[in-house]
This record gives structure tokens, sequence and C-alpha cells, in this order.
């Protein structure tokens, strides 16, 4: 099993940055590529962003431009700098892994991936 700690989430105006960290533990062997994904009340899991071992990212066309993924091979570990946030980015961002290499179009679908973080909340206030 692999096991996250998330940070980073919190309450900001719109316009302002967060930075979200996620950190693997256990069998972080098995893992290729990782993510993050968000969930606001009332709505299903969305896709975020996703970058894999060999550093490819995949984004979806609202979140270009606005969020960078990054990850630390060395720490097993995955961020996600989004700028410019709006109200409609508030939700719970939930890190993900998978041990395959998701690429698009199957990488925005939650189902395709082996495991996921607790959750962090990002609140963005008008």
């Amino acid at each position: 099993q692999v096991q996250f700690v998330e940070s980073g989430g919190g309450l900001v105006h719109t316009g302002g940055s967060l930075r979200l960290s996620c950190a693997a533990s256990g069998r972080t062997f098995s893992i290729s590529a990782m993510g993050w994904f968000r969930q606001a009340p009332g709505k299903e899991r969305e896709y975020v962003a996703s970058i894999n071992w060999s550093g490819n990212t995949y984004y979806t066309e609202s979140n270009q431009g606005r969020f960078t993924i990054s990850r630390d091979n060395a720490k097993n570990a995955v961020y996600l700098q989004m700028s410019s946030l709006k109200p409609e980015d508030t939700a719970v961002y939930y890190c993900s892994a998978d041990s395959a290499a998701l690429r698009l179009p199957d990488a925005v679908r939650p189902s395709w991936w082996d495991y996921w973080g607790q959750g962090t909340q990002v609140t963005v206030s008008s």
C-alpha cells in the first residue's frame, strides 16, 4: 500500500495563490504517475493535473496556465502550484498515484488511479 501526507490547503482570496504538497510513503517503488483531483460539494471528483515519472505533465484546458504540477522523485512527492485562484476552484483536493504511466484521456478518470490521499481543503473567497 501507499500512504500520503497532504498539506498546503487553506483559505485564500480571489486571485491568490496556494501550493499543495503530497508526500508518499510505503510501496512507493510501485508509483509511476502522480496527480491531483478535486471535489466540490455535490459534485463528482474532477481531474486537475498529473505527472509521470519521466516528468511529462497533463492538465485540463481550464487549469492550463494557472496550475503547475511538479514532482520530486527522490522524495516521492508531488506538488501543485495554483495561482489566479477563483471561487470555483474551491474544493477538497486529493493527491493520487498509480503504477501505470497514465496519460490523457485515461488519467481524467478516478477509476484508473490506484491510490488516494485523504484530501486537503482549498477555499477561495470572493
